[in-house]
């Protein structure tokens, strides 16, 4: 295959996959940040309940899913023409966002609670075979490419649903809008999963067990054989416990360490979605469609030294005024402040260039009729390594370490991990 990896964007193989995932992605976010703003301001005090504690129980709502429905998702992408199958988690998302919108309408907590679960379903059953199908429409040397540009695509689509959803719901008449413009994103998702090729199914006799807990230990079992399968799966979930640390801390890093508003947060948002998507698209151009780990090790490295350095930038007395908080020109145009968002985007492109090679292994060395189980077991592994990311982080901040401290520690365990990957692909 060429370098130009954007060829693949011409490709019916390619681009309508990339089109929806790319809606769905926006949509999950776009969803999930304007309920938490509207829980933030307004659901959270008329319920009656902290909305600090409505926030996370709504993040550990949205992530169970991928621990109840890991089993039946694999089996389901086995069963079926993966492209049926994501039509048909496409289609079931404009019911679901249809139930958003009422829910926004009624201002109806419990109803936006299991809209959110129900979300998180449909991308359970979505992720499996998403990242499965990738192997069956490309070629092995396009899989960096394409990987590359999915994970692009993802943090972009992040990004821009994180941002827009949060900015319209508190609008006069964002209620409206949010839910509208939700069921367009759905429709259009499940308009352009109709030009996904279709694939052979795997085993059609596959059946969908009921025992989810079983199941998915079994799906385990057969996994860790794989050592390098398995090694890549847990490197993948490492950077998600790198990436949520940093995203979970923005908000209050930049307002009590750097005393900037919700803006300047929101640019570190923008950066850190800049950096991971241009790391990933730069995969192909280094390794020439080669699948091989062999810079992972280096990336982490760069993660590492990063993340030591913006928690030296960082080292600063606390902000003494939380009231009054500088804006985005303030603060970009205070040469102190230049090393920030240079270390941010530098611990996100060494991401881009670490997480990419790791899912086209996975997919490259997993036996076809066991990747959608990986992947399954992929996405719980994420999930478990993103709680403990906001348990630890929560936990470090109870006994007295700083933000920059904990981008600080990111440093020396990400650098660790790096060694090990270097270790074991020796």
């Amino acid at each position: 295959m060429s370098n130009n990896q954007f060829k693949l964007f011409f490709t019916r193989r390619f681009m309508p996959l990339f089109l929806t995932q790319f809606l769905g992605a926006f949509n999950d976010n776009f969803f999930k940040s304007s309920l938490m703003m509207l829980i933030t301001y307004k659901l959270g005090e008329a319920s009656g309940i902290d909305s600090r504690i409505l926030v996370n129980v709504a993040a550990g709502i949205f992530i169970l899913p991928f621990f109840v429905f890991a089993a039946p998702a694999s089996d389901l992408a086995d069963k079926l023409d993966r492209s049926s199958l994501m039509r048909y988690v496409k289609f079931a998302e404009i019911i679901v966002m249809s139930g958003a919108a009422l829910g926004y309408y009624l201002n109806d907590l419990i109803l936006l609670m299991v809209v959110l679960f129900l979300m998180g379903a449909q991308s359970a059953f979505f992720s499996p075979a998403k990242y499965s199908i990738l192997p069956q429409h490309l070629n092995e040397d396009e899989l960096i490419a394409g990987n590359g540009l999915i994970q692009m695509g993802t943090y972009l689509a992040i990004l821009s649903g994180t941002i827009s959803g949060g900015l319209l719901i508190l609008k006069p008449n964002g209620i409206l809008m949010v839910g509208t413009i939700a069921i367009l994103i759905a429709f259009s998702g499940w308009v352009t999963s109709l030009f996904i090729p279709p694939t052979k199914p795997i085993d059609v006799n596959r059946k969908v067990s009921p025992r989810l807990i079983k199941r998915t230990l079994e799906m385990f079992e057969e996994v860790t054989p794989m050592k390098n399968v398995f090694y890549s799966m847990l490197a993948i979930s490492w950077f998600w416990l790198v990436g949520a640390t940093f995203l979970a801390q923005f908000p209050t890093y930049a307002k009590t360490i750097l005393g900037a508003n919700e803006n300047v947060a929101t640019s570190f948002l923008g950066i850190f979605s800049l950096g991971i998507g241009l790391g990933s698209m730069a995969c192909n151009s280094i390794l020439k469609g080669e699948i091989t780990t062999k810079y992972v090790p280096a990336s982490a490295y760069g993660i590492a030294i990063a993340s030591i350095f913006l928690w030296y930038v960082s080292d600063r007395p606390p902000v003494e005024n939380n009231n009054i908080a500088i804006g985005i020109y303030e603060f970009f145009s205070n040469p102190a402040n230049i090393m920030i968002p240079l270390c941010l985007f530098v611990i996100a492109f060494c991401g881009g260039l670490y997480i990419v090679p790791l899912y086209a292994v996975m997919q490259n060395k997993s036996p076809e009729s066991k990747l959608a189980g990986v992947i399954a077991c992929s996405n719980i592994s994420d999930s478990i390594f993103m709680a403990v990311a906001a348990v630890g982080a929560s936990v470090l901040i109870a006994f007295g370490v700083s933000i920059p401290q904990i981008f600080f520690i990111m440093g020396p365990t990400t650098f660790i991990v790096g060694l090990a990957i270097r270790i074991i692909t020796a």
